[in-house]
């Protein structure tokens, strides 16, 4: 087990009546012991790869000790006054560093990540011109009839500065009439006359989006690449393939950012390649496909552009380039979100999927502050989280990771009480391996509070918050010991009907991306995300699935099987196109015995190819299979049917993921809801024995429990913004869960607090007495401008109760604390709620020490009111949550300390339920 784990003692909530602590330890099944993967892992920030040997190795040994599993190097835009110590991108020097990091890495069995490329879209100086992003450009020109054109074919070089290469020159008339006018040119020169008809002139163009590398890192500067053409990908990697030799099978994954590459509709070879995918010219149909008017054709051709592209990013770039990786002994790590491709395919080629949280989400849970001035608002939507999950469960791969906490709250004001629940949400929706966002390379010359990254949060150990990390990073990596065992256990798949989105008419344009940022434009009002919120809100698991999945999907015993595991049944919600393959695959794996179940029938079918032929013979299909389509204006009701039975445990407001591993179940469930859960909770199956684990403090121990019909109950208790680990079967050697419930009232603790300044900056105060707590930002000057860490000690006397142990409330701690009790290290109280199992008192006299640790926030504040400068950064230098310019000075100062109020309520074991297990 864990040895951070082992110091740390139970952290309890006050229950209306129960209180649960497990004493002895379990065997080592469970929970497993932590790994490299299991721990988080965290961007890392090479600000201008101003590296060096010494720093690199003290950097990695701090992220080491903190309980970090490894890092991903991102190289960007650098420091003013480093500029002497920069280092060009895979130079000779750069690739030194690179190695060095990797040796002291694996010496700390840590693993490293690299992104191909400097900042963020892939792209540099090797890009030429032609392998650039590029765009569709067409200009036209009006011919009335019997009028001539003679003129060469340009483009305005006003609006088309960068490269553009002329394609095609097409003529269409106004009856209807189409020449391809291309073989008339004489260079660029045009001679021809419209007869018969007014014309109209297109002259295609493969332009160029003229977008650069953002945030770049010297040696990285450059143009971003075309992602549509396998020709542009590899001749991007070839600078990769002589620099990484003898690099085979050291670096863990190459990582690529979320898609922004902006603008970038076209590739020079786009209408070849459409007429292969698409099956006919596109070029006659450029009126409808440019036509700036919402109509059904022309969102046909529409949809068919926008395939093309999905298509071309899928096949030319994504799958390609993980099997790069392969070749190298890598793994490959993509956002696929903002891209203008089907996210769950996208997602799916890659070794590891990796959703992204950007913001701040809302919680129910008492004393969790998310005051407005300090956030963004999030885009964590569950339903966004789980294209990515989905992806990893169908495909088959097992880790699905997230850039975690970007923007969490301002600069220098997220506390880790305000991280837990963000990151539970990621791993209720399949998450599995959290990349923390992120932490900069810092070197020991940099001055407080050293080198920072544009976006919050940054994880380092010049931040304060530092000082009790390595519990947030122990519970993630309990947590995810469990997320990754086994594999998921959804049994039902909802198809995502994306040619819904694609057929729309979408204000004409043909690059549409796919991004969190923009749910309310292709996901929210839709009937799939209504049903798979309700399915979910109902306690039923699920995974989405593509079409092309389905082409794939097999069926064996009446369940559907997939690369990544079987599912019982398969849901289509209320959709109007499908492709008719897709139908005939659906009717084929039905006949085989598939549970498939029908919220509406599809309407038509997408694209422009004989849609009405095959519109025809959809509708044909659908009423010659009547009886065999199980339409159905109930899906919770038709999926219990068919043996697909939701998790009750909801009703009572727990959230919860389930998996499996060689048949015995392993139960995540959290509450975020703003009261106690203390009750028996159901679990669907019969099990003879179910043990707890709970993350935060390490500690393990068999439930009670009773059978009720088809469900095994469960004894829990759970504290609101508390989480548990249920694992049915027997463990070897686990020893019975010990509950506990308040014997009495609660005894405040009151008295004379003595205040001393340990460590921080940029002074300490001086030491004092509190007989009223409140925040230290009163104290003094010195004590408003300080960040870092007190020492509180109080002496009090052992209250007048029988108990067996005691509960430490200690009300509101800004931001996080260590216990001592009587000299014995007790734990940390580093989440929402602060309170602590500090089992007994002594008689007469006890002593307690909190070691409180505040935000860097007054400290900033009192920097730049002073006028002392620390935004030293080249680009973005430096924004706050808004965008807008970084201004400390603005701010109150922080709440600092202690604000309580404290109190120790008496706790007796229940030993009915503690020693007489069923």
């Amino acid at each position: 087990m864990n040895k951070k784990i082992l110091i740390i003692l139970s952290l309890f909530a006050s229950l209306p009546n129960l209180w649960s602590q497990q004493t002895n330890d379990t065997a080592s099944v469970f929970p497993p012991e932590t790994s490299r993967t299991s721990k988080p892992w965290t961007r890392w920030w090479w600000m201008g790869n101003a590296v060096d040997k010494k720093n690199l190795k003290e950097n990695l040994i701090v992220l080491h000790n903190a309980g970090l599993g490894g890092v991903e190097i991102t190289p960007i835009y650098g420091i003013k006054g480093e500029e002497e110590n920069f280092i060009d991108y895979l130079s000779p020097k750069w690739m030194e560093m690179l190695g060095y990091t990797i040796h002291i890495a694996d010496s700390l069995d840590m693993g490293v990540d690299m992104v191909l490329g400097t900042g963020w879209p892939y792209g540099g100086p090797k890009v030429s011109a032609e392998n650039a992003a590029t765009k569709l450009v067409v200009n036209k020109y009006q011919l009335e009839n019997g009028e001539r054109i003679k003129k060469n074919i340009e483009v305005d070089p006003e609006k088309e500065k960068n490269y553009t290469r002329l394609l095609y020159v097409l003529a269409f008339g106004e009856d209807g009439t189409y020449k391809n006018l291309t073989d008339e040119l004489k260079g660029k020169f045009l001679n021809w006359k419209a007869r018969k008809e007014d014309y109209t002139i297109y002259a295609v163009y493969a332009g160029k989006t003229g977008q650069m590398v953002k945030r770049a890192a010297p040696g990285g500067k450059g143009f971003t690449l075309d992602h549509y053409s396998e020709e542009a990908l590899h001749e991007y990697l070839q600078p990769f393939n002589k620099a990484l030799q003898g690099y085979e099978g050291k670096i863990h994954s190459i990582f690529n950012d979320s898609y922004e590459v902006y603008g970038t509709n076209f590739t020079p070879k786009f209408f070849v390649e459409f007429e292969k995918r698409r099956g006919y010219d596109l070029k006659p149909y450029l009126p409808l496909l440019l036509k700036e008017e919402d109509s059904e054709e022309a969102n046909r051709v529409k949809s068919d552009y926008r395939e093309t592209l999905s298509d071309l990013l899928l096949h030319n770039f994504d799958e390609p380039w993980t099997a790069w990786a392969h070749s190298k002994g890598f793994k490959s790590r993509l956002q696929a979100h903002g891209s203008p491709g089907n996210l769950i395919d996208l997602y799916a080629s890659a070794d590891t999927p990796e959703c992204e949280t950007f913001g701040s989400m809302p919680f129910d849970i008492p004393g969790f502050r998310r005051l407005e001035k300090n956030i963004r608002e999030g885009d964590a939507d569950p339903v966004m989280l789980k294209f990515s999950s989905s992806a990893a469960h169908i495909s088959g791969k097992p880790l699905t990771s997230s850039e975690t906490f970007t923007w969490l709250r301002d600069h220098f004001k997220t506390a880790l009480s305000q991280t837990k629940p963000e990151a539970e949400e990621l791993m209720l929706n399949g998450i599995n391996h959290i990349y923390l966002h992120g932490n900069a390379y810092s070197p020991e010359r940099a001055k407080w509070p050293g080198w920072k990254f544009y976006a919050a949060v940054n994880f380092s150990p010049d931040n304060t918050i530092w000082e009790d990390a390595p519990a947030l990073f122990s519970y993630i990596s309990n947590c995810q010991s469990l997320l990754q065992a086994g594999k998921a256990d959804n049994q039902t798949l909802l198809y995502w009907p994306i040619y819904d989105v694609w057929g729309k008419y979408l204000d004409g344009q043909l690059f549409f991306q796919f991004k969190i940022h923009s749910l309310d434009e292709w996901l929210h009002e839709t009937p799939f995300y209504k049903l798979t919120n309700d399915l979910m809100k109902k306690g039923f698991q699920l995974d989405f699935i593509s079409d092309s999945y389905i082409a794939k999907a097999k069926v064996k015993d009446g369940k559907l099987l997939l690369p990544g595991g079987s599912y019982k049944t398969l849901v289509i919600p209320d959709t109007k196109r499908m492709k008719l393959a897709t139908l005939q695959k659906l009717l084929s794996l039905k006949k085989q015995g598939a549970n498939i179940i029908f919220q509406g029938l599809p309407e038509t079918v997408p694209g422009i190819k004989n849609y009405k032929e095959e519109t025809q013979e959809l509708k044909k299909t659908l009423n010659e299979n009547k009886d065999r389509i199980r339409q159905s204006s109930d899906i919770q009701a038709s999926l219990k049917e068919s043996g697909v039975l939701p998790e009750s445990l909801v009703d009572k407001g727990l959230k919860y993921i389930r998996r499996d591993e060689n048949g015995n179940k392993i139960y995540f469930l959290v509450n975020h809801t703003s009261e106690a859960i203390a009750d028996f909770i159901p679990l669907n199956g019969h099990y003879s024995e179910v043990n707890i684990f709970d993350p935060l403090t390490g500690k393990t121990g068999k439930a009670v429990t009773k059978s009720q019909a088809d469900q095994t109950l469960v004894k829990i208790n759970l504290e609101p913004g508390k989480s548990l680990f249920l694992k049915t079967g027997e463990i070897q050697g686990s020893k019975n869960w010990k509950y506990y419930e308040i014997a009495g009232n609660s005894f405040p603790l009151d008295g004379s607090w003595n205040i001393s300044f340990e460590k921080g900056g940029p002074e300490l105060p001086e030491d004092t007495i509190l007989t009223q707590l409140e925040s230290w930002t009163k104290l003094s000057k010195k004590a408003e401008a300080f960040s870092g860490t007190a020492s509180y000690q109080l002496e009090f006397d052992k209250p007048e109760a029988d108990a067996d142990s005691w509960m430490l409330n200690l009300g509101d701690v800004r931001e996080s604390a260590k216990v001592w009790l009587n000299g014995k290290y007790i734990g940390d109280a580093w989440s929402v709620p602060f309170k602590i199992n500090i089992g007994e008192l002594k008689e007469g006299k006890n002593t307690l020490t909190l070691k409180i640790t505040n935000l860097p926030a007054n400290r900033v504040r009192d920097m730049e009111l002073r006028g002392e400068e620390w935004k030293i950064f080249y680009e973005i230098n430096m924004v706050d949550k808004d965008y807008k310019k970084f201004d400390a000075t603005k701010w109150e100062p922080t709440p600092s300390g202690l604000l309580g109020p404290v109190s120790m309520t008496p706790l007796r074991l229940d030993h009915e339920n503690s020693n007489n297990h069923n």
